[in-house]
């Protein structure tokens, strides 16, 4: 059937009411094609990713909760809430966009906290991570996130990452001293793993210091507990320090050290999803979820290369599969976020300070490469990774922010451009040349 070419505006209405699909039938049309696309390799691909975030990112989390001593509610409420978010996020756009978009929470983000969020109230956290989202939420909409990403200096932004990455790395050596033999054992695991099987060392890390520390009889089972995560709401409260000291630090890190990533996988892999809607809904999510601890969900990166490539499935029109599985996996493991959490509590801290700092190593390395990477960006990018690695505070805000304006600022002074010299005149340079 075609519309002849003088069709009145009511015939096309009519036309298109005829072709529209019926309410439901698209939904249905999904899940037929879901049904048909379905493959074991996107669906273990999808469930090494959440894995994987879980063995690594997450105990990052953990470090937090025990540094700001965090009741196990409130810890619980915080997995759920970023458990749930990714979950949704990613099987949504997944199918929306039949790509594996994988969504996690702010991995170096969360590396932050560890020296911030027990200096302030929860309430103050909660407010930060609300200004945070709705930051990232306006960049999605205004669709300038590559306007913005571009003004950014990235060895900069690199080296204030690497600062906040950088007592994670140590922090793997200091645990040395209190269990030698667990600690040496997945250091060595990861070695192996990383030179036979890179994409499962972190996991592999985790079950040999599992299996070491239930050996040595340093698992805490009495910690263990079996229930659902509950949802708690934490009011928030808005200071201009926790604004500075965490929201901007927050956007910060998640535009350039998530996002960016993020969409370069997805970029490598063929796939030209447009960046503003994958924003906007991970900054949106992220706002309704702050309340209940979410600190701010984004595009994964290296989990997200797992379902991206030939692995998940030769055909790349079927690899969102892997996308939607991810989520599936999110979703059971946030609905059991206190048992996740007990399991975790369980463990010796050494056991967890060993595990961070290793899944964390090739983080370090890539921001370190990136802040060196540009030559007459070195210094500046430089005196950012000291200032923020030394976790200073200044003024009430923290190591962070002032790692961003020193950077800054020696950037802007580095860079300006020196008043052209004048050539020596030719009899000069002959006279030069004699002397010679």
């Amino acid at each position: 059937m075609q519309l002849s070419t003088c069709a009145s505006p009511g015939d096309a209405n009519l036309y298109r009411q005829q072709r529209a699909p019926a309410p439901g039938s698209e939904t249905r049309d999904d899940m037929k094609a879901l049904l048909k696309d379905i493959s074991l390799s996107a669906l273990v691909a999808g469930f090494i990713a959440t894995v994987i975030s879980y063995a690594g990112p997450l105990v990052i989390i953990f470090q937090v909760a025990q540094a700001a001593d965090l009741p196990h509610d409130v810890l619980s409420s915080w997995v759920w809430a970023i458990s749930i978010g990714s979950g949704v996020l990613g099987i949504v756009l997944s199918l929306r966009y039949k790509v594996p978009v994988i969504v996690a929470w702010n991995a170096p983000g969360s590396a932050l906290l560890i020296t911030l969020l027990p200096g302030m109230s929860l309430n103050e956290a909660v407010g930060a991570y609300l200004v945070s989202s709705a930051i990232i939420l306006l960049v999605g909409l205004s669709g300038s996130f590559d306007r913005i990403i571009s003004k950014l200096p990235a060895a900069i932004s690199a080296g204030m990452l690497a600062g906040i990455l950088f007592s994670f790395g140590t922090g793997l050596f200091v645990s040395l001293q209190d269990q030698p033999l667990l600690v040496l054992a997945m250091f060595g695991t990861y070695l192996v793993c990383k030179r036979l099987v890179p994409r499962y060392a972190v996991l592999a890390v985790l079950l040999v210091g599992v299996g070491i520390a239930l050996g040595l009889g340093e698992l805490r089972t009495e910690r263990l507990v079996i229930g659902l995560a509950t949802p708690l709401w934490i009011s928030p409260e808005f200071s201009w320090q926790a604004t500075l000291n965490v929201a901007l630090p927050l956007v910060m890190v998640a535009l350039t050290g998530q996002f960016v990533p993020g969409m370069a996988v997805l970029r490598a892999d063929g796939y030209s999803t447009p960046a503003s809607p994958l924003i906007s809904s991970n900054g949106a999510a992220s706002l309704l979820l702050a309340p209940f601890g979410c600190h701010g969900l984004t595009l994964a990166a290296i989990t997200a290369a797992i379902c991206t490539g030939r692995e998940a499935h030769e055909d790349p029109a079927r690899r969102y599969v892997a996308g939607v599985s991810g989520g599936v996996f999110y979703l059971l493991l946030g609905l059991f976020g206190a048992t996740l959490v007990s399991i975790f509590a369980a463990f010796p801290a050494a056991l967890i300070a060993a595990l961070a700092g290793l899944a964390l190593l090739a983080a370090i390395a890539n921001s370190l490469t990136g802040a060196m990477a540009i030559p007459q960006d070195r210094e500046a990018a430089l005196i950012t990774f000291l200032v923020t690695a030394s976790g200073m505070s200044f003024l009430g805000l923290s190591a962070a922010f002032w790692g961003l304006i020193f950077g800054v600022v020696a950037h802007l002074l580095l860079g300006l451009r020196k008043p052209p010299t004048s050539a020596p005149s030719p009899c000069v340079q002959r006279e030069q040349q004699t002397a010679r």
